[in-house]
């Protein structure tokens, strides 16, 4: 199968009327835009609700006012360039800043400004500090996508990752298995390199982002079979989305195709409060009761998941939304809170770990752990962006 052709500008999409692409043009102005032919054939253009196209079709809420660019603070956790070190056991290195196509509920859509420069070619200052740093077990490798780096760089990478005697376990963040499917399975060249790399002692996992059941598609398991085949281990991560998986049996079906197509269920997320993002916000309580629905019409293996917020201070486990309460854990913690539980009043908008009263008792403001580090919600607010045609490798 031939590879998809990208596309970055939205008037050359005929699907949407003339007139509606040019009111669009407006939002890709600020909000980067690009896909690809074989995930534009997964819309039902005739249906102006359809989750797909609202996964990746710009929207008019885009630009209304709402959230920050960098809604969990990511900028206090460099340590060198190209390098985020919040939890102790865990690094992750920024390797890229080009998807496969660009989700418009994206919590780093801010590394697709020209004036953001947190994606690095040169690795070697994010790996040297692994290397110094024994108490790291585990990379993520993220961006952007991940595997659409080049095979040959993807491979020097793996191959400076395991000269390490303490890193057990490398991720890949990518939704490449549902964007472009043949990267993977037609790739020979990729799959010899998981395999060599991913071994019965230390393992590689590909953190999947699959929103919804309909991108599930037969070249989608072809290329989650490659990845097993190669000795990878596939989960899975979602936020939960007004308008695209908001519905328990959505979430319910998506649960059960990944379990049997061998994708661990892993996260929910609740949507952070990211600028552009207002349509798809939800409720803490209704995605607790949503998750908690989905999860009634699966079996244990879909039961796995956890609904999680990726705060500031650290993953933020909903145990349970209770008569107004919200019964919430540190699943991870920035300040080794590991486990802290916490009952907060949970009003029925809070859509945010911030929007319930009495939160901030439990974690103080981040501090940089680099000066140079320029913040982007320190920059102008609006500022014209381009589609980045590099791609690294």
């Amino acid at each position: 199968m031939p590879q998809p052709k990208y596309i970055t500008d939205i008037g050359k999409i005929t699907a949407i009327p003339s007139e509606e692409r040019k009111q669009l043009m407006q939002i890709t102005d600020k909000f980067v835009f690009r896909v690809n032919d074989y995930y534009l054939n997964l819309i039902h253009w005739d249906d102006p609700d359809d989750p797909i196209r609202k996964l990746v079709i710009p929207n008019k809420g885009e630009l209304l006012e709402y959230g920050r660019w960098d809604a969990s603070d990511e900028d206090t956790n460099y340590v060198v360039p190209g390098c985020q070190h919040k939890y102790r056991t865990t690094a992750l290195l920024i390797v890229s800043e080009v998807c496969g196509a660009y989700c418009r509920y994206c919590f780093r859509k801010r590394l697709f400004r020209n004036d953001v420069k947190e994606a690095v070619p040169d690795m070697e200052p994010g790996l040297d500090y692994i290397s110094r740093h024994k108490e790291i077990s585990n990379v993520l490798l993220t961006g952007g996508d991940s595997l659409i780096l080049g095979t040959p760089k993807i491979r020097a990478i793996l191959e400076r990752l395991r000269q390490l005697e303490h890193v057990n376990i490398i991720r890949f963040g990518s939704k490449l298995p549902v964007f472009n499917p043949m990267r993977i399975y037609e790739d020979e060249a990729l799959l010899q390199t998981i395999s060599e790399f991913s071994t019965a002692e230390k393992r590689i996992y590909i953190m999947a982002h699959i929103n919804h059941p309909r991108e599930i598609t037969a070249e989608a398991r072809r290329a989650f079979e490659a990845l097993h085949q190669a000795g990878a281990v596939v989960v899975n991560q979602t936020p939960i989305l007004k308008g695209i998986n908001d519905d328990p049996a959505v979430l319910g079906e998506l649960l059960d195709k990944l379990s049997t197509a061998g994708v661990t269920p892993y996260y929910f997320f609740i949507n952070r409060p990211v600028a552009g993002n207002c349509d798809f916000v939800l409720p803490l309580e209704q995605a607790y009761r949503i998750t908690e629905e989905a999860k009634a019409l699966t079996s244990g293996l879909g039961k796995r998941i956890r609904l999680s917020m990726s705060h500031t201070s650290g993953k933020i486990e909903i145990l349970a939304i209770e008569d107004g309460k919200a019964y919430l854990k540190y699943h991870q913690s920035r300040d080794g809170d590991y486990g802290k539980f916490m009952v907060l009043d949970c009003p029925k908008t809070a859509a945010w770990f911030d929007d319930l009263p009495g939160s901030e008792q439990y974690w103080s403001k981040p501090h940089k752990k680099r000066a140079d580090i320029v913040s982007v919600n320190e920059l102008e607010d609006l500022r014209p962006v381009a589609e980045h045609s590099r791609i690294t490798g």
